[in-house]
């Protein structure tokens, strides 16, 4: 399994310009479910820290593989979220990880 996490910071000057950015993020994602081969798990949040540092919103999806993960970043569905979403942002931060599992000893 394949773990691939997205992070943003949004446009808009006003709570209101961002929860429709969130909004349309929200759509365009779940619009998603059950039309990517692999992709195993997809969940989004907005965040609630409003801290200075925070990111606006995270994606959380995981694949079968990596395979599926690279097929995922070229598939027609994938690039008609990433046009509609395209302009709500102002960063994206990304990881794509192969989880560690440790023990659940505490030293």
């Amino acid at each position: 399994m394949i773990k691939h996490i997205v992070m943003w910071n949004l446009r808009g000057n006003t709570p209101a310009e961002k929860a429709a950015a969130v909004a349309q993020i929200q759509r365009s994602f779940e619009s998603l479910r059950g039309r990517i081969p692999g992709l195993l798990y997809l969940e989004l949040g907005v965040d609630t820290s409003c801290i200075d540092y925070a990111c606006d919103v995270v994606l959380y999806t995981e694949f079968d593989s990596q395979a599926s993960l690279d097929a995922y970043a070229s598939h027609p569905e994938h690039m008609r979220v990433k046009d509609e979403v395209a302009d709500l942002r102002i960063a994206r931060h990304q990881v794509d990880y192969t989880p560690t599992e440790f023990s659940g000893d505490k030293a």
